[in-house]
């Protein structure tokens, strides 16, 4: 997904990647309900020189509602990350995040990765990088709404990732 910057034109050299799979590719089960569980690596460059902090939301489109067709399932969620990384390590735990960086609440109702684990079907995985021209104060345990609304008017570039996965076998999860 290429870089988009908030107000428009030109895309920029803000980009994000993961040396576990490419740009529309499929995430390995490693990282998934079927594996162990644990956040893929990710990197980025070319961070704005006006970002004061980053977040990162991870989110799946296409998980079933049973009021809806379709609801957007959240899978991770960080926020105030210093615009010095560059990088998150696979497996990262809240210890090993860069300093400063807040975890909010994803959909499985807690904080930390949330492997992809759709119960049918291929689902695409969204790894959104923003970057923000200020940083987010401390949220408490937020949600995704909650992230939304702090960052509303302060987002001045994007950077995607964009993987797949379909689960090999039932689970029951």
């Amino acid at each position: 997904m290429a870089a988009v910057p908030a107000g428009g034109g030109a895309a920029s050299a803000f980009t994000l990647a993961s040396t576990a799979f490419s740009q529309g590719g499929a995430i390995p089960s490693r990282y998934t309900c079927e594996g162990d569980n644990v956040s893929p690596p990710l990197r980025w460059t070319g961070v704005p020189a006006q970002a004061r902090t980053l977040v990162l939301i991870v989110d799946d489109p296409d998980a079933p509602d049973p009021a809806a067709p379709k609801m957007t399932w959240v899978h991770w969620i960080l926020y105030n990350i210093p615009v010095t990384a560059t990088a998150l390590d696979e497996a990262v735990s809240r210890s090993g995040l860069p300093p400063g960086t807040r975890e909010g609440i994803t959909d499985f109702k807690s904080t930390g990765w949330g492997g992809p684990c759709p119960p049918i079907g291929r689902h695409r995985y969204f790894h959104r990088l923003y970057a923000l021209d200020t940083v987010l104060p401390d949220l408490g345990p937020a949600h995704r709404p909650d992230v939304d609304r702090a960052m509303k008017g302060h987002i001045i570039a994007e950077a995607g990732l964009m993987g797949t996965y379909e689960k090999r076998k039932f689970t029951g999860r």
